[in-house]
């Protein structure tokens, strides 16, 4: 695989902007092969994503902070720089269901899906011989009403412990406490088996069930403090009808679920998603 720099930025909108950022790069030799721009005439902010080929550039990596400042300075720019080749450490909560995460396995397996799986943290033990027989490691980690946040303080350790970059809860069915969300912001990812925001909570195919609703849903969201309200990253629906129980339409929406999910993961691993408020931008 080619060795790519992908540069996000962000910024006021202005004139210039991306005649100075690309002058910027050019002037060093780089070359872009994808680009894409977003301006958002509601917040008067302008989104860049540009994936530039690492050894075109005439200056080590590590020197491009300082290079680039001058610039960012001017436009007021908010940036960010990754490597395509260093994949994200990814770590995956799961209860009982497994659908998801066998799905993520799959995919990883594969290679469709870019990432480095370093563990598998579960409130429950059922699953543990199957993440074994992947080869990575599993943590237990019971969560009871008596034991507060103690439970999340050790999956907080462990995140640390094995340098994840990114925290998948693949039908984790526990709400994270708010210091946990709040210490990894924009690096939590859930998979809501509904449309949001309708159906928050639990049970959302039952719900789905007494308002006879005609589509449902699943949606890739950021974890915050607030539940299943974080910032969307992919959504996606199939459709029901009067004769589906809920027991049907938690089978159909399992696979809509697998799907979002898995796009979703791939969105932020390729640095495609950008944060903006309770807002986010997929350069998809």
């Amino acid at each position: 695989m080619e060795d790519t720099l992908i540069l996000t930025m962000s910024c006021p909108d202005r004139v210039g902007v991306i005649a100075a950022v690309t002058g910027f790069l050019a002037g060093h030799g780089g070359w872009i092969t994808e680009a894409n721009y977003h301006a958002d005439a509601g917040s008067g902010w302008f989104f860049l994503r540009q994936a530039i080929r690492k050894d075109s550039l005439d200056f080590p990596i590590e020197d491009f902070p300082r290079l680039i400042e001058p610039l960012a300075r001017s436009f007021e720019l908010s940036w960010s720089l990754s490597r395509s080749r260093v994949r994200k450490r990814t770590v995956i909560l799961v209860s009982r269901q497994d659908h998801c995460l066998s799905d993520l396995f799959h995919r990883f397996r594969t290679g469709e899906l870019d990432i480095e799986i370093v563990a598998v943290i579960s409130n429950h033990p059922d699953l543990e011989s199957f993440v074994a027989w992947h080869g990575v490691p599993f943590h237990y980690v019971p969560v009871t009403p008596e034991s507060g946040e103690a439970p999340f303080a050790e999956i907080g350790r462990i995140f640390e412990e094995v340098r994840g970059d990114v925290m998948v809860l693949a039908r984790y069915m526990r709400i994270l406490p708010p210091f946990l969300c709040a210490r990894y912001p924009g690096r939590i990812i859930n998979i809501h088996h509904s449309f949001l925001p309708s159906f928050v909570g639990s049970r959302p195919y039952h719900q789905a069930y007494e308002r006879g609703v005609k589509l449902i849903g699943a949606t890739c969201h950021y974890v915050t403090t607030d539940l299943d309200a974080g910032p969307i990253i992919d959504q996606d629906v199939i459709r029901v009808d009067h004769g589906d129980s809920p027991e049907e339409m938690a089978r159909l929406g399992r696979d809509i679920e697998k799907i979002v999910l898995a796009r979703g993961l791939r969105y932020h691993v390729e640095d495609r998603v950008v944060i903006h408020g309770n807002r986010t931008l997929v350069f998809s």
